[in-house]
């Protein structure tokens, strides 16, 4: 099962974060919703600070860029094998030096690629 890492998770049930946790396990993605504060999406447990998380198959961005500066070099520790950068989540320094440490950055929608059954595929048209 591979391990999908959704930053910016968070427990109102319109936001999209949210959505994406929920449709994730759906799909039978491992997911790791990491947020503000502690509370549930249905089974998944949103973690608060920064876990140390191995074998990430893809991180799901959801953080303005204001948000995303300030823990980037932990989102970068986690060696991810790719970043999908969700629409409003664009933030070309991190996107900038994930590429030079080797990891695929993708600007899509994280409900949008799993609809479309293109979330395991290359999405050449989407990388950065």
């Amino acid at each position: 099962m591979k391990k999908v890492v959704v930053i910016g998770a968070s427990p109102k049930e319109w936001r999209y974060s949210y959505k994406a946790v929920r449709m994730l396990s759906d799909y039978d993605y491992e997911v790791i919703a990491l947020g503000r504060t502690r509370e549930k999406i249905e089974s998944t447990v949103i973690q608060t600070g920064k876990p140390e998380i191995d074998n990430i198959f893809t991180i799901s961005l959801y953080l303005n860029i204001e948000n995303s500066t300030k823990i980037m070099d932990y989102i970068l520790s986690l060696k991810p094998q790719r970043i999908v950068i969700n629409p409003g989540a664009e933030n070309p320094q991190l996107e900038m030096e994930a590429q030079d440490k080797g990891i695929e950055v993708i600007r899509g929608c994280t409900l949008v690629m799993l609809s479309t059954g293109t979330f395991e595929k290359e999405t050449s048209t989407n990388k950065v």
